[in-house]
């Protein structure tokens, strides 16, 4: 499964209807620790079909950012059935954050 690109647009239909877990990565192009969290935020959405992983561009994407009152980047957030279940700010490992999906 790919990593989506999610907008104020999108984001209903994306991540508050998904059936599934979902992982939101808060982030922006100038953030060096976001580019070193990306690669294993990439490898969970390939690995894993049965979550939903998706990524938000807080520059562009302000309201949905302070929607989930993101004070720092990167933030990763795992939602289920459209309510916030584990929230952690800063590089994670993928062990990490496999762990948050089980939260």
């Amino acid at each position: 499964m790919s990593v989506k690109t999610i907008t104020k647009q999108n984001f209903h239909r994306e991540i508050m209807n998904s059936a599934k877990p979902v992982l939101l990565d808060f982030w922006a192009e100038w953030c060096g620790p976001c580019r070193m969290l990306s690669p294993a935020v990439d490898a969970l959405a390939g690995e894993r079909p049965d979550i939903t992983v998706g990524k938000v561009n807080i520059d562009e994407q302000a309201d949905l950012a302070r929607q989930f009152r993101i004070m720092s980047i990167p933030t990763l957030v795992v939602l289920k059935d459209g309510k916030v279940t584990a929230q952690k700010a800063g590089v994670q490992s993928k062990e990490n954050i496999r762990a948050m999906l089980y939260s």
